[in-house]
């Protein structure tokens, strides 16, 4: 077991935790992915246990920019930041734009980058994920912040897929924009591919020793100095994930292990800090766990959040992080209820190891916040069935019976056995009343279990949870399990 400091996970916007929690020249390799489709909303899908497709798309955030008062102040805080060549730049792209989607991705990613740049270690490098849509922008922008003489590589990641009905070439790849911190002097670490077949046939008894993985090897040789491999070039042909994929979990960007192993085998060596300010679903820190780095990760969904701490404890059971910016009291959850009801639904929700139901359009839920499976013998048909318990959130200070009315009424319409209802405020006799007289659901031979239950934060924080028999766990989608030995080798 490598002997070093926990790894984080933020919850909140990156720039925010940049400035507060990230000190100057702290991180080793930087990844990020920054999100741009313009009118695109992504939604992380889960399923059924039987494996079918689940109507419960959550609507995990919406990609869409707009030139308004948060575009304009990323503007003024760019122009502000002492950088003048990263300011000129941004201005004369205004200038060219105008003040439209792009324009305010732009500035909101430029003032990022600065902050990217001080965190950055000396020896430090930085890889921008990005498609064709706004890469020669960004790379604009990337001089400006960080030198045009700090730019490495351009590299194309090529996949295949299904292709579509197009009037141009089919789109197969995206862009890595390779920047350093200096000039030259920065870390990486030559990673090679496999040789040609003549070269393979001469040095056969050496390369049998030689394993060459998805993400390269680091450059072999023989005895007399001669390479084993050839030095990987700028196009990596990478599979994408296929739908099929048991390492797929069901967040609409997800890439591969592999490519991110190739970048943080290649810029970074065991024990340093990698840092993905984007981090969606969690390849980048899943990746970095693997090859046994630091990590930090950073998302403004709570959806993301909760979705990488299963990842992470799945697939690596002994791993230790901590999570910041969750509520972790009745004070801060209560704060993030009156930000944000839906940031605060999903985290109530992740609370329970419920799945999550509905999105951000009004009325799209039909009084559903989550759903937990559950199986339980069915009498008439003498047969193991699956059933739907449903969980309501209800940030609120102030009781009411009409939670519980609306509850039992959603639980009547979906045929539900069981619901629970989730509540900031303390319940008041009457609402206890009332859902007592919902009624008992029965399960096995003797079991009993309240058709409608309530919990509190308060409750949720002392550790209590919904009783639901024969919880199933299969509609979400597990991480494999790694090896929990680290290799400190790629041979």
């Amino acid at each position: 077991m490598r002997n070093r400091p926990e790894n984080h996970l933020f919850y909140g916007d990156n720039l925010a935790v940049l400035r507060k929690e990230v000190a100057d020249e702290s991180v080793d390799l930087i990844y990020l992915d920054p999100p741009f489709n313009s009118n695109a909303n992504y939604g992380i899908l889960f399923k059924e246990p039987d494996g079918k497709s689940s109507n419960a798309q959550i609507e995990a955030f919406e990609d869409t920019w707009h030139w308004n008062e948060r575009a304009e102040d990323a503007f003024d805080q760019v122009q502000r930041s002492g950088n003048t060549k990263a300011f000129d730049l941004l201005n004369a792209m205004r200038g060219f734009l105008g003040d439209n989607d792009m324009m305010a991705y732009l500035a909101m990613m430029a003032v990022r980058l600065l902050e990217l740049h001080r965190v950055l270690k000396p020896t430090g490098s930085l890889y921008l994920h990005c498609d064709p849509t706004a890469s020669h922008y960004l790379k604009l922008l990337l001089d400006a912040t960080f030198g045009k003489r700090h730019f490495q590589n351009e590299i194309i990641w090529s996949y295949r897929r299904w292709p579509s009905v197009s009037h141009r070439f089919q789109r197969m790849h995206d862009c890595l924009l390779f920047y350093t911190k200096r000039e030259s002097g920065n870390l990486f670490n030559t990673l090679t591919v496999p040789p040609s077949p003549s070269s393979q046939k001469r040095w056969k008894g050496a390369l049998q020793k030689v394993t060459f993985t998805a993400a390269g090897v680091r450059n072999p040789t023989l005895e007399s100095g001669v390479s084993l491999g050839v030095a990987m070039n700028d196009v990596w042909d990478i599979p994408i994930i296929a739908p099929v994929s048991k390492e797929r979990l069901g967040y609409p960007t997800q890439k591969p292990v592999a490519l991110l192993e190739r970048i943080i085998a290649a810029s970074s060596n065991e024990g340093d800090v990698v840092l993905d300010p984007f981090c969606g679903c969690g390849t980048a820190v899943h990746a970095a766990e693997k090859l046994g780095r630091q990590w930090i990760g950073i998302d403004v969904t709570h959806l993301a959040i909760s979705l990488i701490e299963k990842r992470m404890k799945d697939a690596f059971p002994a791993v230790t992080f901590t999570v910041e910016g969750t509520p972790k009291d009745l004070a801060s959850a209560y704060d993030l209820a009156l930000r944000d009801k839906y940031q605060f639904q999903w985290w109530a929700v992740s609370m329970v190891d419920a799945l999550p139901f509905g999105g951000r359009k009004k009325g799209a839920d039909g009084g559903i916040d989550g759903l937990i499976y559950f199986n339980d013998h069915d009498v008439a048909s003498g047969k193991m069935v699956t059933h739907r318990a449903i969980v309501s959130v209800k940030g609120g200070l102030n009781p009411d019976t009409a939670m519980v009315e609306t509850l039992a009424a959603t639980i009547a319409r979906e045929k539900a056995p069981i619901g629970i209802l989730i509540m900031n405020a303390k319940p008041t006799r009457e609402m206890e009343r009332r859902a007592a007289a919902v009624g008992i659901y029965r399960a096995g031979v003797d079991e009993t279990f309240p058709k409608l239950q309530i919990l509190t934060l308060a409750d949720l924080f002392q550790g209590l949870r919904p009783r639901i028999p024969n919880v199933d766990r299969a509609a979400f989608r597990r991480a494999a399990r790694e090896a929990t030995v680290y290799q400190a080798s790629l041979l």
